[in-house]
């Protein structure tokens, strides 16, 4: 399709092998998943569709084009028919977020969710609530609506954001595309024209196992906030030290943070989780500036709701809230948030778009010979 990016097309705006840990220190105690990714959480996919087209002028509607999709899918099967336990939360609201009030009602996603940016959050609940109809033709007929879930974050000091380029056939090859595995990190999906700390940032991953690892939690963000200055690695002021490098003009942006876990929380515990991610968020520094968007959603694979339950009541596992096993989930989100990000910031690579505006990759050597300098990494 054009304007898609594959292979090692897509590779030269990725660092697909540089992740925070290769920088020579590991954020946390906890241990990883296999591959430090949401899909170590058993059954989650993620897809992409990333587009990056055009450059100089901005021509409103035309391009240059820096944006593109990203769909998180808790299981491989319908998720209408067999719906997931979940629960958002808002941080400082400054967003377009689409379907959290229902989810916060019902406590369930039905839907893949999906990211991508600010003014294209209709276009993509169009998408998804058209791919929703055609694997379950009888919604509105026979049964009930759907809800999509979108989220979203403002890429537009990059991309023609009026263009609202990202249409029906990205969210469902986003949506079809999906795949366990690695995920791809950086300058991709919904990540594409995004910032982080006002270096280029965008997609980030990363996963905690518990209970010596019979439980799974794992995070996906979507990076677009902080200000330079702010910007903290393992508690090394960073952002200080490179203030006035590579600064460009952006505003205060947002983020979105997704947690997965097999561990079977309802949708109470699960918001408890999703309040978590703001710990993993502050260890990185930012204080959520007034205009930054900030939200969570978390859901459990493990706690599913059939859409036409065979009786009125049915027997469920429970999460034993007993102190000790919920402080251990509430710390493996805290840390896959942070590492996620500051994964997101890693892989992601120097980009220019509209306008001639860039966002400069972080510079992983001046990094690295800062952490030496505290003593956090070898």
């Amino acid at each position: 399709m054009a304007g898609m990016m594959k292979g090692s097309a897509l590779e030269r705006f990725t660092r697909m092998s540089i992740r925070f840990r290769d920088l020579g220190l590991i954020p946390g105690s906890l241990p990883a998943g296999a591959l430090n990714a949401i899909t170590d959480v058993p059954g989650v996919r993620v897809g992409h569709v990333t587009r990056i087209e055009g450059e100089g002028r901005l021509v409103p509607g035309a391009g240059p084009i820096r944006t593109g999709v990203t769909a998180i899918l808790p299981h491989g099967g319908n998720l209408f028919r067999d719906k997931v336990a979940a629960a958002t939360r808002t941080f400082n609201g400054y967003g377009k977020a689409c379907g959290f009030e229902q989810v916060r009602e019902r406590g369930v996603i039905e839907t893949p969710i999906v990211l991508t940016n600010t003014l294209n959050v209709g276009r993509a609940a169009d998408a998804l609530t058209a791919y929703m109809l055609r694997e379950n033709p009888d919604i509105g007929i026979h049964t009930g609506t759907v809800n999509p879930v979108v989220g979203e974050c403002n890429d537009g000091f990059l991309n023609d954001i009026q263009g609202r380029h990202i249409h029906e056939e990205h969210v469902w090859q986003a949506i079809e595309s999906a795949s366990g595995g690695a995920v791809v990190e950086g300058c991709v999906g919904a990540g594409t024209g995004t910032a982080c700390f006002q270096f280029k940032g965008g997609i980030g991953t990363a996963s905690r196992r518990v209970l010596e690892g019979r439980f799974t939690v794992g995070a996906l963000v979507q990076t677009n906030f902080g200000q330079r200055d702010e910007l903290l690695m393992v508690g090394v002021p960073v952002g200080r030290h490179l203030q006035h490098d590579y600064l460009p003009q952006t505003g205060p942006g947002s983020i979105m943070m997704i947690l997965a876990t097999d561990a079977p929380l309802d949708s109470r515990q699960l918001g408890r989780l999703a309040m978590r991610s703001a710990f993993g968020l502050a260890r990185t520094g930012t204080a959520c500036a007034d205009g930054s968007g900030d939200f969570a959603i978390a859901f459990s694979t493990s706690a599913r709701w059939s859409h036409t339950p065979a009786a009125a009541t049915e027997p469920v596992e429970r999460f034993s809230e007993d102190g000790a096993t919920m402080t251990a989930l509430f710390t493996a989100a805290v840390e896959s948030v942070e590492e996620a990000i500051l994964n997101a910031l890693v892989a992601a690579t120097t980009l220019t778009g509209r306008d001639e505006n860039t966002l400069h990759a972080l510079p992983l050597n001046e990094t690295r010979t800062l952490l030496r300098r505290y003593g956090r990494a070898t």
